[in-house]
């Protein structure tokens, strides 16, 4: 059913549904579908909400001609080759494993879904390797020309290797917005800011710095009265040498989003928000390296910012030609393996390694991994004071 290279035409357009019409959706997803439309052959068939005024409206405002409040029911009457999925990380694994079965790629929001578990079962739902289906998690901060000059300087080593690496995901979050019932809980939002918010950093962090070996952490419930916490802090080793340091918080009122990597022969940062463009980034070089070399260096091409558009034309390319996308499989596992070794670190005070949760390790199945003080309090039991 979905498009490969061998049993379609690249003019034939690539559908697809939007499951899920709150604000992600209207913000993020369908302006990025609408202006692909505009390039290539793409038709957003369907939108799927459980309010059925809302998906209406949406409809309507969209210029989408059939809602639907039964995800099972659009799939079978549509058959779309993509649907983008904008709701809530608990239902994240059911919704993608029922498209990936009637066919369709997923194009999945993050958090990616509350548990390594979780995700291990999507993927078993994919199609096979050179063909899919495939799901692919919302990762935009690695997509955009900034990420990919630097990924390539890092790869080959232009700037020396990498040695310290800072990566801080320092947002503001007051009580007006914990007020919001499903915010804060473990089955809601699948974790704190460390899942919810500085998951995105991370992500670019490990995409640009390779495999991580070890983690230690810890986690507090500062301000906020929340299940999760409110903000993390970790330590993390990675593969090539490299020491890092991870802050990831909803207590800071001077908000920012920050990497920094040293390099031998340089020090590469990026300081933004909610997404980075070119002039985001700045390279200093280290004493005796030539202006000409730190130019090259600083030529970062066009200007690309990150974005869901930028992430969703490689996709949507991916799709045509049958091949696996970035930010599916392992490569999408791996940001949320890092989220939930920091939650198994910061709540037991070990030092956790890599491929070390597995099935059995109670944060396989669950990131409070049921520890007690982190783990959800039954209706009726008092909460423990926390440490």
């Amino acid at each position: 059913m979905f498009l490969t290279s061998s049993n379609s035409s690249h003019s034939r357009p690539v559908r697809v549904a939007v499951v899920g019409t709150g604000a992600i959706a209207r913000g993020s997803h369908l302006p990025a579908l609408k202006a692909l439309a505009a390039d290539q052959p793409l038709e957003i068939v369907a939108a799927v909400d459980v309010d059925g005024d809302a998906v209406a409206e949406f409809c309507a405002h969209a210029g989408i001609a059939r809602p639907y409040t039964d995800l099972d029911l659009m799939l079978s009457e549509q058959r779309p080759d993509l649907v983008t999925l904008a709701t809530p990380p608990r239902f994240h694994r059911d919704q993608t494993v029922a498209a990936l079965r009637a066919g369709a790629w997923v194009w999945c929001e993050k958090p990616p879904c509350p548990s390594l578990e979780d995700f291990d079962a999507i993927e078993e739902s994919e199609g096979e390797e050179g063909e899919g289906p495939f799901a692919a998690i919302v990762f935009q901060h690695r997509f955009g020309s900034g990420s990919e000059h630097v990924r390539r300087l890092l790869d080959g080593q232009a700037m020396g290797r990498p040695l310290v690496a800072h990566c801080q995901t320092t947002w503001y979050r007051d009580s007006a917005y914990y007020s919001v019932p499903w915010r804060g809980s473990w089955s809601s939002e699948g974790g704190g800011p460390s899942m919810g918010h500085g998951i995105h950093q991370m992500d670019l962090l490990l995409d640009l710095l390779g495999p991580w070996t070890e983690i230690r952490a810890m986690a507090g419930r500062l301000v906020h009265d929340v299940e999760t916490e409110d903000v993390s802090t970790a330590l993390v080793r990675f593969e090539n040498g490299t020491m890092a340091t991870v802050v990831n918080s909803v207590l800071s009122p001077d908000e920012v989003s920050r990497i920094r990597i040293d390099c031998e022969r340089a020090t590469v940062e990026l300081t933004h928000l909610y997404g980075h463009r070119n002039a985001d980034w700045r390279i200093t070089p280290a004493p005796g390296v030539t202006s000409e070399e730190a130019d090259s260096w600083r030529d970062f091409g066009p200007d690309v910012p990150s974005s869901h558009e930028a992430q969703l034309r490689g996709l949507l390319s991916d799709l045509r030609a049958g091949r696996r996308p970035r930010s599916s499989g392992t490569d999408g596992r791996k940001s949320l393996e890092l989220v939930a070794a920091l939650y198994k670190s910061a709540f037991t005070g070990a030092t956790v390694s890599a491929g070390e949760i597995v099935p059995g390790d109670p944060f396989y199945g669950a990131l409070h991994g049921n520890a007690p003080g982190w783990a959800p309090v039954p209706l009726g039991v008092p909460k423990e004071a926390d440490a």
